[in-house]
């Protein structure tokens, strides 16, 4: 009898036991999830966007899609909140939306910082850094000499290359670097590098100060340049940065046309920092583009350095852009972190009268973070207020005719307005809230032209979280993209005719997105 109530003592004690361990580890848990989450509820912090944990962050690097993820690199200093000697953060996701912090990728050695490129995998193993049963996900890299360029030299920029084994966890740089060495020219940086269909090679895209230069590899190390681009097309305000390259269909037909991009800093549209398209043909060797005007992949002024994903398993064009602009990026007012990534959009091609035009539009991911609200018609009106909780976590959608209207988000102190008058949309944040950390964040309106806008009703949908504002005008023909800084979340929005014609807005809705970190 005492030995049975011994060992039922001890059944029940080690139940007990067992509860407070399982209660202990969920409340770990629990804290620790507070923990790791418990910044992004600090003031301007991003609730759908990307943006590192702590410290600083510039251009996406390295976007590939392997074994089921889409990796994410990027620009990092992880000891400031301004720029400084160059790693690779890295974060991966299942859908481009919820992201997961990976540790740094890339650490800056003797050879130079770590500055912008690409990532690709190696499915032949051409390298033989892998197996064609476990082929090797392959980084591509400038390697960035400080110490050169403070002496004068104007070979301070080579490329690196490092591969990884485990999907991106670790990385081994390859012990023949540089694989493509400087002869000589200064701003020699930022491969894009992916394998061409056309010549059985992989093709690499390089910036050399104003133009662009294309090289060939058969195995990823030793590399042959094989044309040039650009010396005297597009816009040269600035210099040259982060080329990409790729094949569109035009939609509704079955043409095909390639399409370059190119980062410029200055000279972009609104000043400062912006990314240029070209639209043309590539044979696997050159590119050629009849291309006389400018065209801008956004003409915000808050989204530069952005690429696309090689390896996309949907055979989608993605793209994700750096939220900022160098004019005044290492000084937006926020404490632990700096910069945040675009929402990944799809890239479309589109013949309009004559004219090529790249569409930019989020990703459908997005829409299992939006919470849809009710749909409406406002017809016949000339102003409309509507209020919400929080307009710094929205989407409004509607579906219009017109392009004589404003719309104003605001709160107590602060408005943000967007204006369409028929030749342009105008963009003015003087009173958007925090604008006095540097003189060119508001010193004047910010323009694009949207002429090329059907005269037939046509869809203008407007992204906002804690710091940004992302317009997109007939499913991203026009877009504007925009860091703000409002004192508190907008509350209001009113809309209005600004030639007192009648206004009808179809299909309206205002919908709450949610956070990725509840």
């Amino acid at each position: 009898m005492i030995k049975k109530a011994f060992f039922l003592a001890l059944i029940l004690g080690g139940l007990i036991s067992c509860r407070k361990e399982n209660s202990n580890n969920e409340e770990n848990l629990n804290k620790t999830f507070k923990e790791e989450t418990a910044f992004y509820k600090e003031k301007y912090r991003p609730q759908f966007h990307f943006s590192p944990k702590e410290k600083w962050m510039n251009d996406p690097n390295g976007l590939v899609y392997n074994d089921g993820v889409y990796h994410l690199f990027y620009q990092h200093y992880p000891d400031s909140t301004v720029w400084g000697p160059m790693h690779w953060g890295h974060a991966v996701s299942k859908d481009l939306i919820f992201w997961e912090h990976k540790p740094i990728a890339l650490f800056p050695d003797e050879l130079g910082y770590i500055f912008s490129g690409s990532a690709v995998v190696d499915k032949n193993n051409t390298t033989g850094f892998g197996t064609k049963e476990n082929p090797p996900l392959v980084a591509m890299f400038t390697y960035h000499k400080m110490e050169k360029e403070r002496a004068g030299d104007t070979d301070y920029q080579s490329q690196g290359i490092a591969y990884s084994l485990d999907n991106g966890d670790t990385w081994e740089k390859y012990e023949g670097n540089p694989v493509i060495p400087n002869n000589g020219m200064k701003d020699f940086r930022d491969p894009k590098v992916f394998w061409n269909d056309i010549t059985g090679k992989w093709t690499v895209l390089l910036v050399g100060g104003d133009h662009l230069l294309i090289y060939e590899s058969d195995n990823l190390k030793n590399w042959k340049q094989v044309s040039e681009f650009g010396k005297n097309q597009g816009a040269h305000g600035g210099v040259w940065e982060c080329p990409d390259l790729f094949k569109l269909t035009v939609e509704g037909s079955d043409e095909e046309k390639w399409v370059l991009f190119i980062s410029i800093n200055p000279g972009g549209p609104n000043g400062g920092s912006a990314t240029q398209y070209f639209v043309g043909d590539f044979d696997g060797k050159t590119f050629i583009s009849d291309q006389k005007e400018k065209r801008w992949v956004d003409t915000g002024a808050d989204n530069y350095a952005g690429v696309t994903y090689n390896n996309e398993p949907n055979a989608e064009r993605i793209f994700i852009g750096w939220m900022n602009n160098w004019n005044y990026g290492q000084k937006t007012p926020t404490v632990t972190w700096r910069s945040a990534m675009t929402l990944p959009r799809k890239l479309t091609l589109h013949k309009i009268d004559g004219n090529y035009y790249l569409k930019s539009y989020p990703v459908d991911e997005i829409e299992k973070i939006i919470e849809k609200g009710k749909t409406d018609e406002y017809v016949g009106i000339t102003e409309k207020v509507f209020h919400h909780e929080n307009f710094n976590s929205s989407e409004i959608k509607f579906n219009t005719a017109g392009k004589n209207f404003e719309l104003i988000f605001g709160n107590e102190k602060d408005s943000l307005s967007v204006v369409l008058n028929n030749k342009s949309i105008v963009v003015d944040r003087s009173k958007s809230g925090l604008v006095n950390f540097d003189s060119s964040f508001a010193d004047k309106v910010h323009t694009a032209n949207i002429e090329a806008l059907p005269d037939t009703q046509f869809e203008v949908r407007v992204i906002l979280d804690a710091a940004s504002v992302e317009m997109f005008l007939n499913k991203g023909q026009v877009i504007m993209t925009e860091q703000i800084f409002p004192t508190k979340p907008y509350h209001t929005l009113k809309i209005r005719s600004v030639d007192g014609q009648k206004l009808n807005l179809h299909d309206f809705q205002i919908n709450k997105i949610k956070s990725v970190w509840e």
